[in-house]
């Protein structure tokens, strides 16, 4: 009895040992590009970094010597990609490596935080605008929802440590107040929201030579969507929510498509155009504030009033149109509004 209840610990130990040293080539690449501060980097040496790939000793070497670079981001998904992954692999295979990993990735999610409640695009690095809040690509909505999930428990974020459960949840708050306060109103109505934000004047601020201030047609949707996740949802909530989906209903553009043709003498073989469609509706990615205009802009930073006026390398290398609100308007507000009448 007693040799086979020693044969018994040694399997468990051997099993949890196992567990331990499991590994996933992309988790650990994620290990590897994790910044000392517990935020990832969007970029290798200017090029998006690619977590398939099988890196040579000489570049693990470099990464490594490069962890303490102030480039950690949360935009294109960076940081918010990589919590998410690490965890669902540590539920998988159990090498708490994963788990440790995106715990310091959420506390820096927390620490990156503005007192306002919301969060810059970069962090440490605050240079240029990257100290903007930013809506842009859906960075900050990607953050609430991220610790959004950690207060519930939900979404594998059930795993992480349980002192990070309450700041999470009181962060998720401060940003709703944030995503308040920044909705723009014009002549007393609620309409959408800028892609990015003076931190200080909640101003709608500039990012790129092309990234004016303006009323975004698509990264309004991720804002709208988050705020739908809220249960019993106050009526302040309930107005911003009406609010947004009434601008999007007034800004979409029917009768026009936007598309690819081919282009033989052109860099990439083929132009974007608007055409004619009678069966087509889209929104615009930017419109004027005061006007509710579509407009564009290339890398001079002077706006255009069509797509066509601007640069073939910018009219082809950005979503100029796009149908972002249709599944909003069609299927998740009508379920939404159903539930949550004023």
């Amino acid at each position: 009895m007693k040799n086979k209840t020693i044969v018994i610990i040694f399997c468990l130990l051997a099993i949890s040992s196992i567990k331990l040293l499991a590994q996933d080539l992309v988790a650990d690449n994620m290990l590897l590009f994790q910044r000392d501060y517990g935020g990832w980097p969007k970029h290798y040496h200017e090029d998006k970094i690619n977590y398939n790939k099988v890196y040579a000793a000489v570049e693990k070497a470099t990464i490594t010597d490069e962890s303490s670079l102030n480039d950690g981001t949360i935009d294109n998904d960076a940081t918010t990609k990589e919590i998410r992954y690490l965890l669902k692999t540590y539920k998988s295979i159990g090498n708490k490596k994963y788990l440790d990993a995106a715990e310091k990735g959420i506390k820096y999610l927390l620490k990156a935080q503005y007192k306002n409640g919301g969060w810059p695009q970069f962090y440490p690095d605050l240079s240029s605008y990257r100290h903007e809040i930013t809506f842009n690509d859906n960075a900050m909505i990607n953050v609430m929802n991220v610790l959004y999930d950690l207060s519930l428990q939900i979404n594998d974020l059930d795993v992480v440590d349980k002192s990070l459960i309450e700041p999470s949840a009181i962060a998720v708050k401060k940003g709703i107040q944030c995503i308040l306060k920044t909705q723009i109103k014009v002549k007393g109505k609620l309409t959408a929201w800028c892609a990015q934000y003076d931190e200080v004047t909640y101003r709608p601020a500039k990012a790129r030579s092309y990234e004016l201030p303006s009323l975004s047609g698509e990264e309004s949707i991720g804002i709208v969507e988050f705020l739908m996740r809220i249960p019993n949802p106050s009526n302040e909530i309930k107005s911003s929510i009406e609010g947004a989906v009434n601008w999007f209903i007034a800004s979409k553009i029917s009768g026009i498509n936007w598309v690819n043709i081919k282009d033989s003498n052109s860099l990439k073989g083929y132009d974007r155009i608007v055409v004619k469609d009678a069966s087509s509706s889209i929104w615009a990615r930017f419109y004027e504030i005061e006007t509710n205009e579509p407009f564009f802009c290339g890398r001079d930073g002077i706006k255009k009033k069509t797509v066509a006026e601007i640069e073939y390398e910018r009219r082809t290398g950005y979503a100029w149109y796009g149908t972002w609100p249709k599944h909003l308007l069609e299927i998740e507000y009508p379920e939404w509004a159903s539930k949550n009448k004023k």
